[in-house]
């Protein structure tokens, strides 16, 4: 994968060269959009901070990314210019990071990962009304006890019935004997149709399914199914370290990613991506939004370009070489992490190409925990297991405050 770096001056160049494509509230007579830019009299255009500032700039321009970009040209043209940065955005993600063909994808800026993942449940239980003439007891949503809750929303807001499948509790990936024996099941019981969440990092864990092995087992049951990756976590991390992994378009059995830009790529929070295979999108057309040119594809209807614009500005600020070295030196943290938790003989669960670590509860006091804001893995009833995660703020000094903490810990413990 590779997209380039830029300097400071040619990301503010860009971005101002876009911003100045765009429909502009300030010049333009403009008396038919229901909007306008940021409060005056709370955000100053006139600041001269500003000039050196493109992503506030952008803010206070306050462009509305209404609609999917990919889809071409029929599209709200009102704010041209940072749409093409939304569009490259995707295309990195889409070419770059999960190997799609030009052209045969589509996507957005969404606000999350939970936006994204429900985009695709809406999506496919759409898709299987509509070519299969299949009805809502038809249709059913595979996913492991470890996935994100998002899935169990959208399967609540889009009436469908879920299936939940149990985890191996050494390697954190759906157990296939059970996967096997719920799908009959649900065959038996008048299921036809699968939405299938496979995930590329679990929140508590950050343990990444054996897609593989799924897919392998849906395909020799010849059944009818459409497979979601949530990348939420995983996605700016995990295809950077680990370089033949499966989880890509060239992997048939893909049919659409979620990805967040403000977890790894510390972007703004409500900063999310979805991507799909081209001639998926038709299936949640809006018909009803008559006044939006090119009609509605999304959950979450009007959007901040400003959110693009910054997921642009961090890609290219870094390129695919310092995003590469910026991720191993995460990894590199968290192995030193986990080096010291075997040394102490804590027990603990990690995917070596990813920086979340989770350690059983009964190595962790609650005054550690509370010191280093450690992650539960629930807040209503009996704690199993804490989390680490190691971001880019997790520095060696605060690593090594945590170890020599829990070495302490372990040594009164065995008094």
């Amino acid at each position: 994968m590779y997209w380039e770096k830029y300097s400071h001056s040619q990301i503010k160049a860009k971005v101002f060269e876009c911003l100045s494509k765009n429909t502009n509230y300030r010049t333009e007579a403009i008396i038919g959009i229901p909007a306008t830019y940021l409060d005056s009299s709370i955000f100053y255009e006139d600041a001269p901070f500003l000039k050196d500032a493109p992503f506030l700039s952008t803010l206070i321009a306050n462009p509305n990314h209404i609609g999917v970009h990919t889809l071409g040209s029929e599209q709200e043209d009102f704010f041209t210019g940072t749409q093409e940065m939304e569009k490259e955005v995707i295309k990195i993600c889409a070419e770059e990071i999960f190997k799609a063909e030009p052209q045969t994808y589509d996507g957005y800026v969404a606000s999350g990962g939970t936006e994204a993942n429900i985009e695709a449940l809406w999506i496919y239980r759409n898709y299987f009304t509509a070519e299969f003439k299949a009805n809502i007891r038809q249709i059913a949503v595979i996913y492991s006890e470890d996935t994100h809750y998002s899935i169990p929303k959208g399967i609540d807001l889009l009436n469908l019935q879920g299936i939940e499948i149990a985890v191996n509790l050494q390697s954190r990936t759906i157990d296939i004997h059970e996967l096997e024996q719920k799908v009959n099941q649900a065959l038996a019981n008048g299921v036809n149709y699968f939405i299938v969440n496979v995930n590329m990092s679990t929140t508590m864990f950050g343990s990444v399914d054996d897609i593989d092995a799924v897919t392998d087992l849906l395909n020799a049951l010849n059944i009818h199914y459409k497979l979601h990756v949530d990348a939420a976590f995983g996605g700016f991390i995990y295809p950077f370290i680990h370089t033949h992994h499966p989880f890509h378009f060239k992997n048939e059995n893909i049919s659409s990613f979620s990805l967040d830009g403000h977890k790894m790529l510390q972007a703004p929070y409500g900063t999310g991506i979805f991507l799909i295979r081209k001639h998926l999108l038709k299936y949640v057309c809006t018909n009803e939004a008559n006044y939006v040119k090119g009609k509605d594809f999304t959950l979450c209807g009007s959007r901040s370009g400003a959110n693009a614009v910054c997921l642009w500005m961090i890609l290219h600020t870094h390129g695919s070489v310092e995003w590469t070295q910026k991720m191993q030196q995460l990894i590199s943290r968290t192995s030193f992490i986990c080096q010291r938790l075997d040394a102490l003989q804590i027990r603990h669960f990690r995917n070596p190409y990813l920086n979340i670590v989770t350690i059983n509860a009964n190595y962790i006091s609650e005054r550690i925990a509370e010191k280093f804001h450690l992650v539960p893995d629930t807040h209503t009833g009996v704690v199993n297991y804490y989390k680490i995660v190691v971001m880019p703020h997790v520095e060696q000094a605060i690593i090594n405050d945590f170890l020599s903490e829990l070495e302490k810990y372990q040594s009164i413990k065995l008094m």
